[in-house]
């Protein structure tokens, strides 16, 4: 099976502008995600794809490997499809180019669910983590993830769900933004538009549901900081410095 990892990486970011080349403990955010998804030791090969000479030229400098798009892309994954439709491939892992804190761990379990035969009807796979505190689960910034019994996704929204009557009986899941596809799949993703829900939410992951596309959703504990707004850089640094 021939696993690859891309790191969709646009310089420009609504909420936080040219975030990806921002310092984090003395390298760019954009390194320090490529560092951490090359030192996994999971994948056949590691890109970051982007729209961006600055950050092309931040990877390849660096020893890494970048490809450039053709042409603009509304998501990240329709970017990674663009790079891989005339790869040899199995399945794609598209790394989010604000996730420094990448760890093997959860990448393994995501992509194990590919090499079981009786998981075959998998389209997507993607990583969830509990949360606690009512301001993260409150923050729009911080998507959430309903599941069924099998764990996989039913919705995703940047609202809090589920609406909690008793807030003592509900759990709520943070979604991290790493998917692993089936190359089939993210080609078919790509030829799909964009439906109502996915334009309200500005969430991509909606458009694989409107569709009848299969997402197993794996839930992790490992730490999870996307860097989405300077409060986040800030703490990214703290945390980098602690260690």
């Amino acid at each position: 099976m021939n696993i690859i990892a891309m790191i969709p990486a646009r310089f420009e970011a609504s909420r936080f502008p040219g975030k990806l080349m921002k310092d984090l403990a003395g390298k760019s955010v954009i390194l320090r995600t490529y560092e951490a998804t090359k030192h996994s030791n999971l994948f056949d090969e590691v890109y970051v794809v982007t729209d961006s000479a600055i950050i092309y030229n931040e990877i390849t400098s660096n020893g890494g490997k970048a490809i450039k798009s053709k042409k603009e892309h509304e998501s990240g994954s329709d970017r990674i499809a663009e790079a891989v439709e005339n790869l040899e491939v199995d399945i794609v892992v598209n790394v989010q180019g604000d996730e420094p804190f990448t760890q093997t761990e959860p990448l393994k379990n995501l992509l194990d669910v590919f090499k079981k035969t009786s998981k075959k009807h998998i389209d997507i796979a993607s990583l969830k983590i509990k949360m606690n505190d009512l301001d993260e689960i409150n923050n729009p910034n911080n998507v959430k993830v309903v599941c069924d019994e099998e764990d996989f996704a039913m919705y995703f929204s940047r609202s809090p769900i589920p609406f909690a009557r008793e807030i003592s009986k509900a759990v709520y899941y943070k979604h991290i933004g790493i998917y692993a596809f089936r190359k089939e799949a993210l080609l078919k993703f790509t030829k799909l538009p964009i439906n109502q829900l996915e334009a309200a939410e500005k969430l991509e992951n909606l458009r694989f549901l409107a569709n009848g596309m299969t997402v197993k959703m794996v839930e992790t504990n490992k730490i999870a900081i996307g860097i989405d707004t300077p409060e986040d850089l800030e703490k990214a640094n703290k945390i980098f410095k602690s260690n």
